[in-house]
């Protein structure tokens, strides 16, 4: 497949997006599975793109900056292993393996960016002691545009090098070992994320819902449609069962009961 130049374009546009995306947080293009089907789109193959973003999103769930630890870089991961498996007509599955050490050094890459863009916040603070706000601003996006370099320049130059013969032989050249080794260790970091979601939504009461949504899943072949509707019903059943959730009904008939006794008592004082 040959690439043209409008989609270089829109492909150095996208990856620079959800390079800035993995700082701000704020629209999430960063997370594969948006950065993976937009560049799927740019590049006529949303089905392979949707197919890569869902499972390396899987894999970045356990992804997360904690403190002063960078995680994997899961913005340049998502648009170069698309390209590779895209233009380079490769398996998803060897597509996911590379996502791993791509996001490795993405995170080494990313630190190094991070590092620069300090020069631009001590200036920053340098104009806000002057209350120069418009400086203050125009350092802020000089500030990402190395964000947005940082997956731009490293997905363009793999866009245009994926298709030539030494890049082809050595995608050719990775021992099924190496792939199959890497596979695991990305279903094991996909393990990893779940666990890491559920600690922090765990709710031990809930928990045996949780179970009963993997057994059903299980050994049921209803497709996620009918797990959803399934859940919707068991939520809405549990609300209107459970003691929990029907505090305030009870507690307005003990409240109306005793005002009526209160006004009983008033009428015999009365009479």
């Amino acid at each position: 497949m040959q690439i043209n130049a409008i989609q270089i374009v829109f492909l150095v546009i996208i990856s620079g997006i959800a390079g800035i995306g993995s700082v701000l947080d704020s629209f999430q293009t960063h997370r594969p599975l948006i950065a993976c089907t937009l560049v799927g789109l740019v590049l006529n193959d949303v089905k392979t793109g949707v197919l890569i973003g869902a499972a390396l999103e899987m894999m970045a769930l356990g992804w997360m900056n904690i403190g002063a630890a960078q995680s994997p870089d899961s913005a340049l991961a998502a648009t170069i292993s698309t390209v590779i498996v895209i233009l380079g007509k490769q398996s998803v599955s060897t597509g996911i393996a590379l996502a791993i050490p791509i996001a490795t050094a993405g995170q080494v890459l990313t630190i190094f960016v991070r590092t620069i863009t300090t020069a631009f916040q001590h200036a920053a603070d340098r104009e806000a002691e002057k209350n120069n706000i418009a400086a203050i601003d125009t350092l802020h996006v000089s500030a990402l545009i190395f964000q947005f370099l940082r997956v731009a320049i490293p997905t363009l130059i793999v866009a245009l090098s994926v298709r030539t013969s030494v890049v082809q032989g050595m995608l050719n050249a990775i021992p099924a070992w190496l792939t199959g080794g890497l596979q695991v260790a990305g279903g094991m970091i996909v393990v990893v994320g779940y666990a890491m979601v559920i600690n922090m939504m765990k709710t031990r009461k809930l928990m045996p819902f949780l179970f009963l949504g993997f057994v059903t899943a299980a050994f049921t072949d209803f497709n996620l449609i009918g797990l959803g509707i399934l859940a919707v019903c068991i939520a809405v059943l549990y609300l209107q069962l459970s003691p929990e959730y029907n505090v305030n009904s009870s507690n307005s008939v003990v409240v109306t009961s005793s005002s009526s006794n209160a006004d009983d008592d008033l009428d015999d004082e009365l009479d």
